[in-house]
């Protein structure tokens, strides 16, 4: 998808409404349990509900991979089933080297089709620039993300600059950065004036 097409889609639903599917298999209701495909099922109900208000869908890797092969065939129906021109995000929070980081990448993108999928930055440019260069396709890097455990490490200062706006500031010198898009938890809502400072113009993930 276009950064164009992104946007025209916002403004046309008036919406920046991104559903998460962390379909969990012990926590959905019973009803569907007794499909086929529970998971599956249970995520159509969902996107019938939203699609006229998702401008994206946010399926969360871990929940389909536990389930072994039938997850993964739950995952890829759901992404057949999503309406087309709706952005779609991959929540696998990868972050590998070399060609493992090409592999995830093709996996995402070209095998299961998502616009998109979330990194960790922590290994540096080259767990992410394999990512980058897939033309219309996204990297939503963590940045400062919503849990407790991000004043662990994301906003401890070296040489003086806290460690999240350094992860800004080097990832627009790497190799298509225009493909970046960011993760900043929405509990971290007073960080965003100074991070929109160094990032005027990209996407953010707000969870």
């Amino acid at each position: 998808m276009t950064r164009a097409a992104l946007t025209e889609q916002i403004r046309a639903k008036k919406s920046l409404l991104c559903v998460g599917l962390d379909s969990d298999i012990n926590k959905i209701p019973t009803k569907f349990k007794s499909e086929k495909d529970p998971i599956f099922a249970f995520n159509k109900m969902v996107i019938d509900a939203t699609a006229d208000y998702a401008i994206a869908y946010k399926p969360n890797i871990a929940f389909y991979e536990c389930l072994g092969p039938a997850g993964w065939e739950s995952l890829q129906r759901t992404m057949e089933y999503i309406p087309k021109g709706i952005f779609t995000i991959a929540d696998a929070k990868r972050g590998d080297i070399g060609n493992t980081a090409s592999m995830y990448a093709k996996t995402f993108f070209e095998y299961l089709n998502f616009d998109s999928v979330t990194l960790s930055p922590y290994m540096g440019k080259d767990s992410v620039e394999p990512f980058l260069a897939f033309e219309n396709k996204y990297t939503i890097m963590l940045a400062l993300t919503s849990n407790q455990g991000a004043f662990d490490f994301q906003t401890k200062t070296v040489e003086g600059i806290e460690l999240y706006k350094q992860i800004l500031e080097t990832s627009k010198t790497w190799s298509n950065s225009e493909n970046l898009m960011y993760v900043v938890g929405a509990t971290k809502a007073e960080f965003l004036a100074e991070i929109r400072q160094i990032i005027p113009d990209s996407f953010l993930l707000v969870p």
